[in-house]
């Protein structure tokens, strides 16, 4: 009778243990999917989630298929109703590409740019109301007669030439400040819901233009927002005021390289590069001041403090995600299509020096989870787009054997049949 006792009390035993070690288990972090130490010791996320969030994978099975191959630094992608698409190469050509794969001569009509370096032709966008009016957007790096330049940004109005495709009427709507550079144009162009223009822009990569990341008088290290003429709109947060630029929307970025809109709120949601950690997303809203340089997550390329080594001061904005080490963003966008719908409402970030689409979970306004995708391509992603299909589109600006830096291709993401 004893033994069954013993026995008894053993069992509860060991059932106790069990509950206990899964209680502990349920309170561990769960695994990120960053696995290396952070460049930046001593630094501790501002709030639960903010950098390093649990891995969720998704188990989609899917194919990617390349449309088109051999590109010279493709950067900017955008989907005309035609089923064909613009795409700009940084070294200055727009071409037409077609949904199986034939591209266009580069179109006549745009202005000079400066191509040294990070510049060149970047973003294109289409008009909210291009069926009517067949107007496009781009931006690109102006070179000036002193030998600086800048970010700018024109528009045109296209002309699908089967022979000779080009751009008329041509005016240039916003011009950034000035400065000796080839790096950290930004620049990624997102309309609104209220047909008013979003543009990004860096900070040249540069001590005088980092300085002026938080100055109102300057363009450097902000994002815009203008009307579609390059007015400014009423409601922008400086419009009136004497001594700053109007244009300006937020202020303190680094190099803002990703842009798109909440499919839920319509605001904007930004990701720019970090130095050695601290690549960020942030909800770019009005009026608001990032940081930058006052504040950032991450160290100096040097392996030294950035600025006075803080990463938090009252009155600027944290970053709702943030990596270190970095995976250099490009493009993003949150997925809405169909094919795909494990994916529906998280937002793909590209990475660049990652070789990987950073799939994140997003609950409200913070990251809960992350994924990594398409690694097997071990490819630079430069941009990504939802096509009206609901596949996924991606401009790569690097090969898959890295032999050839200068070769790209544009890649589409379907559901494995």
């Amino acid at each position: 009778m004893r033994s069954k006792v013993v026995v008894a009390a053993l069992g509860v035993t060991l059932a106790a243990t069990v509950v206990t070690l899964a209680r502990v288990a349920a309170q561990q972090p769960a695994q990120g999917v960053e696995t290396r130490p952070p460049n930046a010791t001593g630094q501790a996320p501002a709030f639960a989630s903010q950098t390093r969030a649990p891995e969720r994978k998704s188990n989609v099975a899917y194919e990617v298929v390349t449309v088109v191959d051999g590109l010279e630094n493709p950067w900017g992608l955008a989907f005309l109703p035609n089923g064909k698409m613009l795409m700009t190469e940084r070294g200055g050509r727009l071409r037409v590409v077609t949904a199986d794969g034939k591209m266009s001569e580069p179109l006549t009509g745009l202005p000079k740019m400066d191509a040294r370096g990070q510049g060149g032709l970047l973003d294109v966008v289409l008009d909210p109301a291009f069926a009517k009016n067949n107007l496009i957007y781009w931006s690109f790096s102006e070179p000036q007669e002193d030998g600086t330049n800048n970010t700018a940004v024109a528009r045109g109005r296209f002309v699908d030439d089967a022979t000779a495709p080009r751009v008329d009427d041509v005016t240039v709507i916003l011009h950034q400040n000035p400065l000796r550079s080839a790096q950290h144009y930004g620049s990624r162009l997102v309309f609104g819901r209220d047909g008013t223009l979003f543009v990004t822009m860096g900070d040249r990569s540069v001590t005088p233009g980092r300085m002026q990341a938080q100055n109102l008088d300057t363009l450097i290290g902000k994002v815009a927002r203008i009307n579609a003429d390059g007015s400014i709109p009423k409601d922008n947060p400086f419009a009136g005021k004497e001594g700053v630029r109007q244009e300006i929307w937020s202020i303190g970025h680094r190099n803002i390289q990703g842009a798109t809109l909440h499919p839920t709120t319509g605001e904007l949601w930004t990701n720019e590069h970090g130095t050695r950690g601290g690549d960020e997303i942030n909800i770019a809203r009005k009026g608001k001041d990032y940081g930058w340089p006052t504040i950032a997550y991450g160290i100096e390329y040097n392996g030294q403090p950035i600025t006075g080594g803080i990463t938090a001061k009252d009155g600027m904005e944290q970053p709702a995600y943030y990596w270190d080490p970095v995976i250099a963003p490009g493009n993003m966008i949150f997925y809405t299509g169909g094919l795909f719908p494990q994916w529906k409402g998280n937002l793909l970030v590209c990475g660049l020096g990652g070789l990987h689409v950073a799939r994140l979970v997003v609950e409200k306004d913070q990251i809960v989870g992350e994924e990594r995708l398409f690694t097997e391509s071990k490819t630079r992603f430069r941009d990504i787009r939802q096509g009206p299909d609901g596949a996924i589109y991606l401009l790569t600006d690097h090969p898959r054997n890295q032999k050839d830096p200068l070769r790209g291709s544009l890649l589409k993401v379907v559901p494995k049949r």
